[in-house]
């Protein structure tokens, strides 16, 4: 079996002191960035892995990062979640960083299972999910100075700005602005929204982007409303399309796409174009077109605000008006 390489390795290929690898390793920061390419690419080349025990004890450090994993409650949208936690572990991995799931039920349990990490000492950082007006987790995490980053925004008056603390999101109103676009293009130009009651922030963003695109298009269409299950969707769709025949329906998930694909076929429209959220492997199966959030790239972006885009140790970036956040652009995948 193969030596593993060794610091000494990575100092004498990249032409540095040992001390220098250290000091990428542990505080990039301090480390000019012609120095610190070249140790990174002495590291990278020789595969060269932290041994994590004796860092720990070193910088004082856990190396892990916490995010909390939702409780399994079936659906079809719960996939994009899924795949975040497994590109975030992949990746955290690559920086020679763990990642500790936890669960709550909850904001309130979830800020007490956070308390106890945080006295613990188990954490260097955490990610949290599913933000909302008025998340009671972010003010606790910011008081407490612990290392964060949301998947989701603040939702608060200007997330840009004036951020109240680091966040990476979908650009959901690009995807439906994209998707409404298409839609109106290849089916006609009365098309609806089939969204969640108005309230929440992800839905009344994907909303606006499907406002903006019949503005910019000049077509009109209803906006429909349904709680986020299947057979909730194909009963409000079905009930409408009764009086309203429309030309396509965009949707807030695709759990709402399935239910509108179904209540069309069983109007005896089973080609009215229908265009979902997520992308996920059902509406693939259904021949679908959807807006696929591309959880990986969310994923590193929340450990570029975290991390900085090749370090391995927690030091997040300010909370600075413009930069505290990464906005990623979904894609339209049509069918």
């Amino acid at each position: 079996m193969a030596k593993a390489p060794t610091v000494e390795d990575v100092a004498r290929v990249a032409g540095v002191s040992r001390q220098t690898v250290s000091n990428v390793l542990n505080t990039p920061e301090i480390v000019r960035d012609e120095t610190r390419h070249k140790v990174e690419a002495a590291i990278a080349g020789l595969g060269y892995r932290p041994h994590m025990a004796a860092r720990r004890l070193r910088t004082r450090r856990s190396s892990t990062i916490g995010i909390h994993l939702d409780s399994y409650a079936g659906g079809i949208s719960g996939v994009v979640l899924d795949r975040f936690v497994h590109a975030l572990t992949d990746r955290a991995g690559d920086r020679a960083m763990r990642v500790l799931l936890y669960t709550a039920r909850s904001p309130e349990e979830e800020i007490a299972r956070l308390r106890d990490l945080l006295e613990g000492g188990e954490v260097d950082a955490v990610v949290i999910t599913g933000t909302f007006h008025g998340d009671p987790r972010t003010g606790w995490l910011v008081e407490r100075a612990l290392p964060f980053v949301s998947f989701g925004r603040p939702w608060g008056a200007d997330d840009v700005a004036q951020p109240a603390h680091l966040w990476v999101d979908v650009d959901g109103a690009a995807g439906t602005r994209d998707a409404t676009t298409y839609a109106a293009e290849s089916a006609g130009s009365r098309v609806a929204f089939l969204g969640w009651p108005a309230g929440s922030g992800t839905g009344d963003d994907r909303e606006r982007g499907w406002r903006e695109a019949l503005a910019a298009t000049g077509g009109a269409g209803p906006r429909w409303v349904s709680e986020e299950r299947v057979d909730a969707a194909r009963a409000v769709v079905g009930a409408a399309l009764a009086d309203d025949p429309v030309d396509a329906i965009v949707c807030a998930s695709d759990s709402l796409a399935i239910g509108a694909h179904l209540a069309a076929t069983a109007a005896g429209r089973p080609d009215l174009l229908v265009v979902g959220f997520d992308n996920t492997p059902a509406v693939e199966a259904l021949g679908l077109s959807s807006v696929e959030q591309l959880p990986e790239k969310v994923a590193a972006g929340a450990l570029e605000l975290l991390m900085g885009e090749t370090g391995s140790i927690v030091a997040p970036r300010p909370a600075a008006s413009g930069s505290a956040h990464v906005l990623v652009e979904p894609r339209l995948v049509t069918r």
